[in-house]
C-alpha cells in the first residue's frame, strides 16, 4: 500500500512538472493590442510580440458587448501581426482579446479592447487604410492579389468559351460544304441516265444504231 501511494504521488509530481513546463514554454501575451481603420462592417486589429518570443500564428476572440455573438479566429505558420474583421455589424460595440500561438501551447489573452463599427453614414467618410503600416499593407496587397487571379481566371475561362464557340461555327461550315459536294456527286450519273444526246435535233447515231438492231433480231 506503502508503494502504490508512493507511485501514484511520482505519478502526479511528473504530470505536475510536465505541466508547468509546458506553461513555461509557452509565448507571453501579445502587447499593444489596438483597432484601427475602423467601418461599418469591418476594423482591423494590430499587436506587437515581446521580444524573443517564438511565436507560429495567433488567435483572435471577438464578441458582441451584448453578448449576441461570439466568433475565435485563429490562424498558424504566419508571421503577420494584424488581422482584418469581417462582417461586422454597424454601429455596434466589440470586444477583442488576442492570444500568441507557440510551439508549445497558445499564451495567456492580452487585455480587452473595446471598440465600436461606424455607422454606415459614416462609413463613405472614413479615411483610406493607413499606407504606411507594413502589416495592413500586406493584408491590403493580398486581397489585391486575390483580385487579380479571380480576373485572370475568368479571362481564360471567357477566352474558351469563344474558342469553342469558333471551333463549333467553322465545324458546321464545313460538314454543310461536305454534304452539299456529296449531293452534287450523286446528282451527276442520274442526270447523264435520264437525259438523252441529242446532235443536230436527234439521237445519236451510235444509240439509234443499237436500238434498231435490237428490233431487227425480235422479228426474225
Amino acid at each position: 500500500m506503502i508503494h502504490l501511494v508512493t507511485f501514484i504521488s511520482l505519478g502526479l509530481s511528473l504530470f505536475g512538472c510536465h505541466i508547468c513546463s509546458a506553461g513555461a514554454n509557452r509565448p507571453a501575451a501579445p502587447v499593444n493590442v489596438s483597432v484601427t481603420h475602423l467601418r461599418a462592417d469591418s476594423a482591423t486589429v494590430s499587436w506587437n510580440i515581446p521580444e524573443g518570443e517564438t511565436v507560429i500564428g495567433f488567435a483572435i476572440s471577438q464578441q458582441r458587448q451584448d453578448g449576441l455573438m461570439q466568433r475565435f479566429i485563429r490562424e498558424v505558420n504566419t508571421t503577420s501581426r494584424a488581422c482584418i474583421l469581417w462582417d461586422l455589424d454597424e454601429d455596434t460595440d466589440y470586444i477583442i482579446q488576442v492570444q500568441s500561438v507557440g510551439l508549445y501551447g497558445e499564451s495567456l489573452a492580452s487585455k480587452k479592447i473595446h471598440f465600436r463599427t461606424l455607422k454606415m453614414s459614416e462609413h463613405f467618410q472614413s479615411t483610406m487604410m493607413d499606407q504606411d503600416d507594413p502589416a495592413v499593407e500586406g493584408l491590403d496587397i493580398s486581397r489585391h492579389l486575390q483580385t487579380g487571379e479571380i480576373l485572370i481566371i475568368m479571362t481564360v475561362l471567357l477566352m474558351w468559351a469563344a474558342v469553342i464557340v469558333l471551333f463549333c461555327k467553322q465545324y458546321d461550315i464545313i460538314k454543310d460544304n461536305d454534304s452539299n459536294s456529296h449531293s452534287k456527286e450523286k446528282s451527276k450519273p442520274l442526270s447523264g441516265q435520264s437525259t438523252p444526246d441529242y446532235h443536230h435535233g436527234g439521237l445519236l447515231g451510235s444509240k439509234f444504231q443499237r436500238t434498231s438492231s435490237s428490233i431487227s433480231i425480235i422479228k426474225v
